[in-house]
């Protein structure tokens, strides 16, 4: 039977470029791959069928002979180049062929390389470091310098990782490709190399400092500027800052997590803030002005009604915490805690009873609170 006309195998045209070719072909090997047709026996003859053309015309030189002779291009005559050694053409060199397509649909899994090439020296790892600092700090911001632990660039090599600096020199396993391949059947596959890591470069005389690592570990301080109005969570990104990277390899970034700690007399919820104030009974009764802290170390008048209860709350505008990176300034709320005195000498107990016998009508909440368990008491024995 005679040989189909390649183009018509891979359904392209004479005129189709080199990516139209390889994109045709890329289709056809994985609708026609065996391994997917267990049920139909011809689609491994068609499989066979497209390698062989596309050995052909993926090859400029083969392409120009194919055009120009046909198939007796590669028979021994007319003109054409015969097959090259190891290459029979009747089954074509599918481990070549398949490794072009191979590398596009795989070559980012392939450990980040890129064909002709060993893959990037290592970046270094990103650091997490937890600062806590005071409600005060938060609200007005602060320089701060920490020590931060991690891995620097080796100064005996230069961060080259080789004794005095000198360069690195070409992986003798993969060539520098950073990776080796090995042939399974149909299929060929590419491993990471493992002589170099990856990397395309080994060292022949590591350095002593940091042992061929490029990198040393070492404490460095850092002067951080903490933005007013932090909260706990906020994460602030330093980039370059991190653990370096191997062997020259661009370093990581630094993350400070802050955590503002719990203050004595304020409570946060956003950009507000919460004071509880204790206040006499009287001063409840009577009403007057106290004056309560501010979040800044100043000082704030509040004006008591008379007759307050506790749980009252009353609002001191501008006095809370600034927004992070603008937005204005939250309010301080004051929360009044009535408090009941305690220790009452024999004249205190006296003046008490007597206000006690006084004042039946000005405990409005308590008159209505009896009156509604009177009823109900009263609805129970009915």
């Amino acid at each position: 039977m005679s040989k189909r006309d390649f183009y018509d195998v891979l359904g392209v045209s004479k005129g189709a470029s080199a990516d139209e070719i390889k994109k045709a072909y890329r289709k056809k090997a994985k609708e026609l791959h065996p391994d997917r047709n267990a049920d139909n026996p011809s689609a491994e003859t068609q499989f066979k069928e497209a390698n062989e053309a596309y050995e052909v015309l993926k090859d400029a030189d083969k392409k120009a002979a194919y055009d120009r002779f046909g198939h007796a291009a590669f028979e021994g005559g007319g003109g054409g180049g015969g097959p090259r050694p190891g290459q029979g053409y009747g089954g074509g060199d599918f481990s070549s062929a398949f490794s072009d397509v191979f590398d596009d649909l795989f070559g980012d899994f392939m450990g980040g390389q890129q064909r002709g090439g060993g893959r990037r020296a290592a970046r270094g790892s990103d650091l997490r470091y937890n600062l806590r600092v005071s409600m005060e700090d938060a609200f007005s911001g602060l320089q701060k310098t920490i020590n931060v632990p991690t891995a620097v660039a080796c100064s005996a090599c230069e961060g080259t990782g080789a004794e005095g600096g000198a360069e690195p020199t070409t992986c003798p396993t993969c060539s520098g490709m950073g990776k080796v391949r090995a042939q399974q059947g149909f299929f060929t596959v590419e491993r990471t190399c493992p002589t170099c890591s990856g990397l395309g470069q080994i060292i022949k005389n590591p350095c002593g400092s940091c042992g061929g690592q490029g990198r040393v570990e070492k404490d460095r301080a850092l002067n951080v500027n903490i933005p007013a109005g932090v909260e706990t969570g906020t994460r602030i990104r330093l980039a370059g800052e991190g653990e370096a990277g191997m062997r020259g390899g661009p370093p990581g970034d630094l993350y400070i997590f802050v955590e503002v700690e719990p203050h004595k007399l304020f409570e946060r919820d956003g950009t507000n803030l919460y004071c509880r104030v204790p206040v006499s009974m009287s001063k409840a009764a009577l009403g007057g002005d106290i004056e309560v802290p501010t979040i800044d170390g100043g000082r704030g008048r509040v004006k008591i009604p008379a007759g307050s209860q506790s749980g009252r709350q009353m609002r001191l505008r501008s006095k809370g915490m600034p927004a992070l990176r603008g937005g204005g300034i939250g309010d301080m709320f004051i929360e009044l805690a009535v408090e009941t005195p305690v220790n009452l000498t024999s004249r205190q107990k006296e003046l008490l009873r007597e206000f006690e016998e006084l004042s039946e009508d000005n405990n409005p909440e308590s008159s209505t609170f009896f009156s509604s368990v009177k009823s109900f008491w009263d609805s129970m024995k009915g």
